[in-house]
C-alpha cells in the first residue's frame, strides 16, 4: 500500500504527550525512523531475506517522538534498503530524524539537510574524522553521560566530500544493569550488538546548537520505536502473518497502525 492518507490523517490528530521541556522546546517535529523484520513462510517467494528457507518482511517506519505515534509505514521484503525508504516516503522539511547505525552513510545525512531538516544517528566505532574544535561539558552534560563533544570534517579523505559542513559527534557513556547481561542476536543489517551492559558510543547531529544533554536525550528516546515494534507485535498480534501476497501483508499492518493510533487518540 503506497497511499497511506487515513494514517496520516490520525496521526495529525493524536494529542502532544511528551512532557520533558527539553523536548518540548525544539523547533522541528521529532521523528524516530527504523525497520523491523516480520518472519515469512517459504511460500512468500517475493519476502526475499537470507535465503529460500529463510524469508522475511520488514515493517519500515516513521513514528512521531512528541505524539507517540506512527506517521508513515511502508512494506518490502526483508532485504529492502531503509534508507530509500526514507529518501522515497519519509523524508520531510523541518524534522529531526532519529536514526540507529544502519542509516549510517554520509551521502544521506547530506540528503537529510538538504532537505531542510536535521539528524541524529549512531555512527560505528571505528569512524573517521578530522578535528576542528572541542566543546566543553556542563555538569548536565556529563550526567547525561557524555564525555566528549567535538566539532568535525567527518570521513576519511575518500568519503569528505559527502557532507560539505561540519559535523558534531559525540561520544557517550552508557551505564547497563550489570546483572543483566544483553543477548547477541542478528539484527536486520546483519550484524551482531554488543552484549555489554555498559558500553561507550558515538552520535553524529548537524544541530551544533543544542547542548550535549538534550542531544543525548532525544536519541535515548529512540527506543520508543522498538518499544512500538514490541506493541505491533505482540499486542496487536502481527507477529502471524494472515496473508501471504504482499498487499495482504500491507492491509494487515494498515489495519493494526490504523488500530494502534485510534486506541491513542481515544
Amino acid at each position: 500500500i503506497r497511499d497511506r492518507p487515513l494514517i496520516k490523517k490520525l496521526a495529525a490528530q493524536a494529542l502532544p504527550l511528551e512532557k520533558n521541556p527539553l523536548l518540548r522546546a525544539l523547533q522541528q517535529k521529532i521523528i524516530a525512523v527504523d525497520g523491523s523484520l516480520l518472519r515469512a513462510v517459504p511460500e512468500m517467494l517475493w519476502a526475499l531475506w537470507i535465503d529460500e528457507n529463510n524469508r522475511a518482511v520488514k515493517l519500515h517506519l516513521a513514528l512521531d517522538i512528541e505524539r507517540q505515534v506512527p506517521t508513515d509505514a511502508r512494506i518490502t521484503h526483508g532485504n529492502a534498503s531503509e534508507k530509500d525508504i526514507v529518501r522515497e516516503s519519509f523524508l520531510k522539511p523541518d524534522t529531526l530524524y532519529l536514526l540507529d547505525a544502519g542509516y549510517a552513510e554520509y551521502e544521506f545525512f547530506q540528503e537529510i539537510m538538504d532537505a531542510s531538516s536535521s539528524f541524529i544517528v549512531r555512527i560505528k566505532d571505528n569512524a573517521v574524522w578530522e578535528d576542528i574544535s572541542a566543546n566543553e561539558l556542563s555538569h548536565a552534560d556529563k550526567a547525561a553521560g557524555v564525555i566528549q563533544d567535538l566539532i568535525v570534517k567527518l570521513g576519511s579523505k575518500s568519503k569528505q566530500n559527502d557532507i560539505r559542513q561540519p559535523i558534531r559527534i559525540l561520544k557517550i557513556f552508557h551505564e547497563g544493569d550489570g546483572a543483566v547481561r544483553r543477548q547477541a542476536r542478528v539484527s536486520s543489517k546483519k550484524t551482531y550488538r554488543t552484549t555489554d551492559a555498559d558500553y561507550t558510543f558515538l552520535l553524529a547531529t548537524d544541530r551544533t546548537d543544542l547542548p550535549a544533554e538534550v542531544i543525548a536525550l532525544c536519541y535515548k528516546k529512540r527506543w520508543d520505536i522498538e518499544l512500538f515494534f514490541r506493541w505491533f507485535k505482540c499486542i496487536l498480534d502481527c507477529r502471524h502473518l494472515i496473508a501471504h501476497s504482499q498487499n495482504g501483508v500491507a492491509i494487515q499492518a494498515y489495519c493494526a497502525l490504523i488500530a494502534s493510533l485510534l486506541i491513542t487518540i481515544w
